[in-house]
């Protein structure tokens, strides 16, 4: 009675995790901003319910969001207009829409491993087929163009990038996007581009891949620059003569997207940014300390993360990541098994620093003593 599509697709490995957890776990699992939105977004949104914006509204938006973030993204997209975004319900919205709307099946769609859990089914669920292109600590889990490019056959119709990256923390270097970007034009591919961290990067600004290429499909949300997770807004943005199928897709998803939240994030772009920009600097600092307490641990070694708020640390101890996750759970820390994002995730373990600097340094000191007492 199930339909074949189904078949493949699992409940995340992160929610899995999340379930089995104690009430009294400390979190380095989440996958969120422990901060709460600035109060002048809320009061927007409060607004917006009591003067009556509790109707249905365009399917991609209203359109003074729409105008907003075009004039957020110009300076990647000089010609955008509002008529390149279609707001969504969040950006895992997004990327099952893409999917729908461009993946034919049998074709192919490159995905990264590791990489966001959802990538691959949303492929499967269009009945497509994904095709795995390894990131690996060796190269700081940057794409290898070269990879790319030997799996390419004549099915493939998409490639699906992710910077910064989640599991990794890493982000794609400008001349890697270029690469990427030019290697897609070659075969005529769409380049699908979630780039939902790209205010959250620490060392250096982030490199887009809007602008870049015509066929580029870009996914952002508001979930995490202004931490409303729950919110559930996003947006894509690609050229007109993509972006149709995409409005069209969207309507049959979800109608419209939720309209007083809509206001909330108008709000959130004319607003001040100071909460984005005082929100990545205590994410640094949790980095700067994940850093030097994962290097303490015995057989942990870590790329260090550039964006996003996830460290992603291999150890060398002959265990499997899922039994050694639980074992970090049964001692009170909640992580995620790193082949929950791919089979390349083997011996990697995902940690959040989507938490305080205090359960952070409870949770390290508690998966060290656990790793000190594994069978040598």
């Amino acid at each position: 009675m199930i339909a074949d599509r189904m078949s493949g697709v699992d409940m995340s490995g992160i929610r899995k995790m999340f379930e089995m957890a104690g009430k009294d776990a400390i979190n380095l699992g989440i996958g969120e901003p422990d901060f709460q939105p600035p109060a002048f977004i809320i009061d927007a949104y409060v607004q917006a319910l009591r003067e009556g914006q509790n109707n249905y509204g365009p399917s991609s938006g209203i359109m003074p969001l729409r105008e907003a973030i075009a004039e957020k993204e110009r300076h990647r997209l000089p010609d955008i207009t509002a008529s390149h975004v279609i707001v969504t319900a969040g950006s895992t919205n997004a990327l099952y829409g893409i999917m729908q709307a461009f993946v034919n099946p049998g074709d192919q769609v490159l995905c990264p491993d590791p990489g966001f859990v959802l990538y691959g089914s949303h492929v499967r669920l269009a009945n497509g087929v994904p095709v795995y292109y390894p990131l690996s600590k060796d190269n700081a889990f940057v794409p290898d163009v070269d990879d790319m490019r030997d799996l390419i056959t004549n099915r493939t119709r998409a490639i699906v990038v992710n910077s910064p990256s989640n599991p990794c923390g890493t982000t794609i270097p400008q001349k890697t996007v270029k690469a990427i970007c030019d290697l897609a034009a070659e075969h005529d591919l769409i380049v699908i581009s979630d780039e939902a961290y790209d205010s959250i990067t620490y060392d250096e600004p982030h490199t887009s891949f809007l602008g870049k290429y015509e066929n580029v499909v870009y996914c952002n949300t508001f979930s995490k620059t202004y931490a409303m997770t729950g919110w559930r807004i996003g947006y894509m943005i690609a050229r007109p003569e993509l972006g149709d199928a995409l409005k069209k897709i969207n309507y049959h998803l979800i109608a419209n997207p939720p309209t007083p939240t809509q206001y909330a994030c108008l709000a959130a772009l004319k607003g001040p940014q100071d909460f984005v920009k005082e929100m990545v600097l205590t994410f640094k600092e949790r980095r700067d300390l994940i850093v030097k307490m994962i290097d303490e641990i015995p057989g942990f070694e870590m790329v260090t993360p550039k964006g996003a708020f996830y460290a992603y640390p291999h150890y060398s101890q002959s265990i499997d990541c899922r039994d050694l996750a639980m074992r970090f759970l049964k001692a009170g820390v909640v992580t995620v098994p790193g082949d929950a994002f791919g089979t390349r995730g083997a011996k990697h373990i995902r940690i959040s620093y989507g938490n305080s600097t205090e359960n952070i340094e409870k949770g390290l000191t508690i998966m060290r003593k656990v790793v000190e007492g594994l069978p040598r």
